[in-house]
């Protein structure tokens, strides 16, 4: 095991998939000689060259469609869009072509496109910047979806999305580049669609994404001293979604909490929440408790963007109150 930072763990992904099939290529906004905005791919372009490290226009419209061309004519693009934010401007390509394509040629083509981006507020970089889309790509057919929360996952999620022949999107929390984790030394994948049990308990049950899971598990540590014994589960992917893993620990603590840092107005936690009332209602013991962004834009004010995302208080704070629920 090598201690690396989630950024590092990313690139390393990105180096082995490079190396270990020629069709693989990267595009995206300023990824050759800059290495990014987040600096997820310096040092590619003088390893792999420009061929295969290219930079593209200052448009996401033609970035997708480029790259939807080219994985449907046999290459394997990797795409950087700078922001999540940014697939608005794009969801023509997204949506109607690379989630359907394959379908609609009655399985004669295949799409191994892999799309990364960022998401997520918490650097004051105001309403254009910081938001978690996750919940528009679930809704769509066609499209699977990670959100890896820690170095580990970051690679091995995205190793195994290089080499899907369907179109992947993985969505990764700008505040998370600079955390460290264990890697293995050996190349290694994660499957996609089986949830990670990060912490295990019997009172609650909290499913995290994202930058959450590290607030959850704050939130977790707090609630144990005063005696109170949460389990976390991190989905890492939302398309497949592992229901299983999160129903039976639901069946165990009777409780559930459900955070995100999107939007809860039409948010992923209000899917996660009805999936477990369908197979798991006869089991709890208080009703699920969503937590996540208030229904506003991201503020720039460092403040008032505090006030607007959710943490660890907020976790603990809805805890408590699946906790208080009298039947």
């Amino acid at each position: 095991m090598t201690v690396m930072t989630y950024r590092e763990a990313v690139r390393q992904a990105l180096r082995e998939e490079l190396l270990n099939d020629e069709r693989v290529i990267l595009i995206g906004e300023d990824i050759a000689e800059f290495g990014g905005t987040f600096k997820v791919s310096l040092g590619l372009l003088d390893e792999f060259g420009p061929r295969r490290i290219r930079n593209t226009p200052i448009s996401e419209t033609a970035i997708l469609g480029a790259a939807i061309g080219a994985a449907a004519t046999g290459l394997r693009p990797i795409v950087e869009i700078m922001y999540s934010d940014f697939f608005a401007v794009a969801m023509d390509q997204m949506v109607n072509q690379a989630a359907k394509m394959r379908y609609m040629f009655g399985g004669k083509i295949s799409l191994p496109l892999t799309i990364r981006s960022t998401m997520g507020g918490r650097r004051s970089a105001a309403a254009q910047h910081s938001q978690c889309l996750e919940a528009w790509f679930m809704h769509i057919p066609g499209l699977k979806l990670a959100l890896p929360s820690n170095p580990y996952d970051a690679k091995g999620l995205l190793k195994t999305a290089v080499r899907d022949p369907n179109p992947t999107i993985i969505l990764e929390n700008k505040m998370l580049y600079n955390t460290k984790g264990e890697v293995p030394d050996e190349p290694y994948f994660v499957p996609w669609g089986q949830a990670r049990v990060v912490r295990e308990g019997k009172d609650v049950t909290v499913v995290a994404l994202s930058d959450m899971v590290d607030f959850s598990m704050k939130a977790a540590e707090q609630l144990a001293t005063e005696g109170i014994s949460v389990e976390v589960i991190d989905p890492r992917t939302l398309v497949p979604l592992d229901i299983d893993t999160i129903v039976r620990s639901v069946q165990k603590t009777g409780r559930l909490v459900v955070a995100h840092e999107a939007c809860v107005t039409g948010g992923v936690g209000a899917e996660i929440a009805m999936q477990v009332v369908y197979r798991a209602f006869d089991y709890l013991v208080a009703p699920i408790e969503r937590v996540g962004a208030k229904d506003s834009p991201i503020p720039f004010s460092p403040i008032l963007e505090r006030e607007i995302l959710p943490d660890d208080r907020d976790v603990i704070a809805a805890v408590q109150r699946t906790l208080d629920y009298a039947a």
